[in-house]
């Protein structure tokens, strides 16, 4: 079997070392034939390095690394083209080293094409002045291939004024690949986030956005059909039911793929299931975002943005339902017109991204740490077993252990609201199949489980708001699961603001 290409992103290392290579090249003819100028937005681990790779090999007409694919009979390998590659992978905290990143990025592309800038004096006169003399030199036009395009801001983030001057110093850079255009023959950019266009890209404005684009939807990440064919040497044994429910389901208006880092992985590790691509690294400014906008998290289960919220990225406005698209944490489940308004309804992807986001950001709700996996364990075998007497002292413990300084400073717009948000992270973060504001003829319910044979329907009330109990009653919010169930539970549970406990907790069997 072919080897797997683990943390690979070099086209022509994949090529001639036999690694495993799902084809992407008849999509990067696709895109050559179609036009000049591409944007994509991709979550990380997702391949855009290595698409990108793809690219200049293509370009600089090394056949010997196409045979047997797609491209190898559709392009003129006679031609080839001056490629230059800016690629951001450091990391840059001042203005000082986020300049020197561009330097030394434009002086390593220099020496690779053996051309000298004049115009050093700053970034987009050096880059004007690379990309006419390699027209000059080369007698072609120049192609341009930009990875990770925002990291410079992505990683200043959590210091404002620093995201602001590496905006500036990128828009000072892309602007000249517009002022460039009779010297360009094809230019591709790339990055996690799709900031707006009068930001980062005010004098780019010729950049076709393929992002949310059905035709090249599965231009990153595997497709199923790539799992039952290239890879299925290496998947003969697994359960491919559970691997889709784990890994697939990122949807960017097309085929949903799987992430190809968190795939390999699990292939790698003798198929145990996990979180390997969220694990690979989770912004600290989500949490920080989070707390800012009083974020209520059982929202996540079902959010519903227009296309005008979904296509930017202000710095001077950032929220938090953009990023967390962009960065792979949720994807879009369906599509909605109304008139002129395109409606996106968004949720997690799969099983892996909603079990290790939200045990993440019970570190935030809770501060909870040696003790947060016991209570974990509790609270499913609880569930699984019916046994609703040990879920309430458990519920009642986990409360009682969360520090004062949690309940003052994440109020998520109300305590009930907090008390929900605890609760629906515990529960997504150990897998279970769960519904927030589960939508009946009669209201919403808080939430629902349906684990095995059970099914749990819950209620939340916060100090005089009422008994929970008696309202899923009186609602009714039960029914619509008679006969779905082998065992229906109704639960309700009232919390005090005020002692920060677990008050009532009182169910009932209704089937």
């Amino acid at each position: 079997m072919q080897k797997l290409p683990i943390g690979i992103q070099t086209f022509s290392k994949i090529r001639e070392d036999n690694y495993l290579y799902v084809d992407k090249t008849g999509i990067a003819l696709d895109l050559v034939e179609s036009g000049t100028y591409y944007f994509l937005s991709r979550p990380r681990r997702f391949g855009k390095s290595l698409f990108i790779s793809t690219l200049q090999a293509l370009f600089e007409g090394r056949k010997e690394l196409f045979s047997g694919l797609a491209a190898y009979d559709r392009w003129d390998w006679e031609t080839t083209y001056p490629v230059i590659k800016l690629s951001f992978s450091g990391v840059a905290r001042n203005v000082a080293d986020m300049k020197e990143d561009v330097d030394d990025i434009l002086r390593s592309n220099q020496k690779r094409l053996n051309v000298v800038c004049d115009d050093t004096a700053n970034i987009g006169g050096c880059f004007r002045d690379l990309i006419e003399k390699c027209y000059e030199k080369y007698q072609q036009k120049v192609v341009i291939l930009v990875d990770e395009y925002d990291k410079l801001i992505l990683d200043n983030l959590d210091q404002l004024e620093m995201a602001k001057e590496a905006r500036e110093i990128l828009k000072d850079l892309y602007t000249t690949i517009k002022d460039s255009d009779e010297y360009i023959k094809f230019a591709f950019l790339t990055g996690v986030s799709k900031f707006a266009k009068v930001s980062i890209f005010s004098g780019l404005n010729n950049l076709k956005d393929i992002t949310l684009d059905h035709r090249y939807s599965t231009i990153c990440g595997y497709t199923q059909a790539d799992l039952d064919s290239v890879l299925s040497d290496h998947l003969q044994s697994a359960d491919m039911k559970k691997v889709k429910e784990w890994y697939n389901g990122y949807n960017f208006l097309g085929e949903p793929v799987y992430n190809p880092f968190a795939i390999l992985l699990f292939i790698d590790s003798g198929f145990i299931f996990r979180n390997y691509w969220f694990t690979t690294g989770t912004p600290t400014f989500l949490i920080t975002l989070i707390q800012k906008q009083n974020y209520f998290i059982p929202q996540l289960e079902n959010l519903r943005i227009s296309d005008s919220q979904i296509d930017s990225f202000n710095i001077e406005n950032i929220q938090l339902e953009p990023i967390l698209f962009q960065a792979g944490y949720l994807t879009i489940k369906n599509v909605e017109q109304s008139g002129a308004i395109t409606m996106y309804n968004l949720s997690f992807p799969n099983l892996e991204t909603k079990y290790s986001f939200n045990d993440f950001i019970l570190g935030y709700l809770t501060n909870q740490t040696s003790e947060k996996a016991t209570f974990q364990t509790d609270i499913y075998n609880a569930l699984e077993s019916g046994d609703l007497e040990s879920f309430k002292k458990t519920i009642t413990r986990l409360f009682a252990s969360i520090p004062y300084n949690n309940y003052v400073n994440n109020t998520i717009s109300s305590y009930e609201g907090y008390f929900a948000s605890v609760m629906y992270a515990y529960l997504a973060s150990l897998g279970l199949d769960i519904t927030a504001e589960d939508v009946t003829n009669r209201g919403r319910i808080d939430l629902t489980i349906k684990l095995g044979c059970n099914i749990y329907v819950l209620e939340f009330k916060v100090d005089e708001g009422g008994n929970a109990l008696q309202q899923i009653k009186d609602k009714k919010y039960h029914e619509k699961y008679i006969a779905v169930g082998i065992h229906v539970f109704i639960l309700g549970i009232n919390f005090s603001s005020e002692e920060k406990e677990v008050t009532a907790f009182e169910w009932e069997q209704v089937q």
